[in-house]
């Protein structure tokens, strides 16, 4: 017998009492019972992304929530500036192009975090910039921008900050309406805790305003100002995916039970295991500034990531994540998101262990897990 144990940066593993939750019967989506979950999501929502603003629910992935963002915040006569540091910074820049609209691509080294000062020389150079766009945690690379400085720096030159928040909303510090986010969007894959199906989208005032003088440009199915009528009526303008969202109910109520000062406090535990360990087994860790959600370690020379990755699950049901684009082959990622905990984490690097140790990679045999131990141990005093 062997278990599956998801390790990847998303899809994440998931409560087995959210799992049941959507297993109950279910009812028609046009119907009290439905509202009613949407309108305790609706208010749990907030509380877990740290906002004030209406946190819309969109059926589809976070990439339908950031286009539905894009689209919503680019009436004629804008200008974006997107920052590329991955593969899902890319993503943004792509999705402005094939829009048509007005774009900078600022792309920068894989690994990297952006420097605020290059934003904010960027506003200050081009007045037109109306819209700045990036990625908070990069999930194929694990960086972590300093998102606060950011929110700081644009919210001083009045433009608007789109954040992709997919692997930080939940799992990281995140406080949108005090660092001057004015758009957060994330998934449901995530640190959310659902299976995938689901996007999030958080809007500022100042947001709505652009939005709302937006009279040519706009999506249809994925249209915020219906998302957000449809809202205010505890509903959705289209199908929802309504057991998501009743399973999505569940697995807030564990979030916020725990608290999101402890679940950051877990998650960054977690990710500092995982970093000591790896330098305990001579593991590199791939970022130049690593974001807790998920650790990125470059191959060791002489081994290859489909060995490591492959080793792990035929031996112990673990899924990992590999690099993409051209960091394929180069690196593998281990997430701590999601229903993982402390025991999940000495777990994984133990497995690490004994398949980095049967490919020949050279090191102490325990040596990893000793160290999470420590780290564990130390933040628990």
């Amino acid at each position: 017998m062997k278990k599956i144990r998801l390790y990847t940066p998303g899809p994440c593993a998931v409560p087995e009492e959210v799992l049941l939750e959507m297993a109950r019967p279910f009812e028609h989506h046009r119907t009290d019972w439905f509202k009613g979950f949407m309108k305790q999501v609706r208010e749990k929502l907030r509380e877990v992304v740290q906002t004030k603003n209406e946190v819309l629910v969109i059926t589809g992935s976070g990439t339908a929530a950031a286009e539905a963002a894009i689209v919503a915040c680019n009436p004629p006569g804008s200008k974006m500036l997107t920052i590329e540091g991955g593969k899902f910074g890319q993503r943004w820049g792509e999705i402005a192009e094939q829009y048509g609209f007005d774009v900078i691509r600022h792309e920068i080294e894989w690994g990297t975090a952006i420097d605020p000062k290059v934003i904010a020389d960027y506003l200050k150079k081009d007045p037109a910039i109306t819209v700045v766009m990036l990625t908070h945690s990069e999930t194929s690379t694990g960086t972590l921008c300093d998102l606060e400085a950011i929110g700081q720096i644009t919210n001083a030159a009045g433009k608007l900050l789109i954040a992709d928040c997919i692997t930080s909303a939940g799992a990281l510090p995140l406080k949108p309406d005090a660092w001057g986010v004015d758009v957060v969007i994330t998934g449901a894959q995530k640190s959310l805790m659902l299976p995938p199906g689901l996007g999030f989208v958080s809007v500022s005032d100042r947001a709505w305003k652009v939005i709302e003088s937006n009279k040519k440009q706009h999506a249809y199915y994925l249209n915020l100002i219906s998302a957000r009528k449809s809202a205010e009526k505890n509903d959705t303008p289209f199908t929802p995916a309504h057991l998501l969202i009743r399973g999505l109910n569940k697995a807030l109520d564990i979030l916020l039970e725990d608290g999101m000062e402890a679940v950051w406090k877990r998650v960054a535990s977690m990710a500092a295991a995982t970093r000591a360990a790896g330098e305990a087994i001579n593991l590199k860790v791939f970022s130049k500034r690593p974001s807790d959600s998920v650790t990125a370690f470059s191959c060791p020379e002489g081994i290859k990531v489909p060995d490591i990755r492959n080793g792990l699950q035929s031996r112990f049901g673990i899924q990992s994540a590999g690099g993409q684009d051209h960091l394929k082959g180069k690196i593998f990622r281990i997430g701590h998101m999601g229903y993982v905990d402390e025991m999940d984490t000495i777990l994984a690097i133990a497995a690490l262990e004994q398949v980095l140790y049967t490919l020949g990679h050279k090191f102490n045999l325990g040596a990893g897990v000793t160290a999470a131990q420590k780290v564990f141990a130390e933040r628990m005093k």
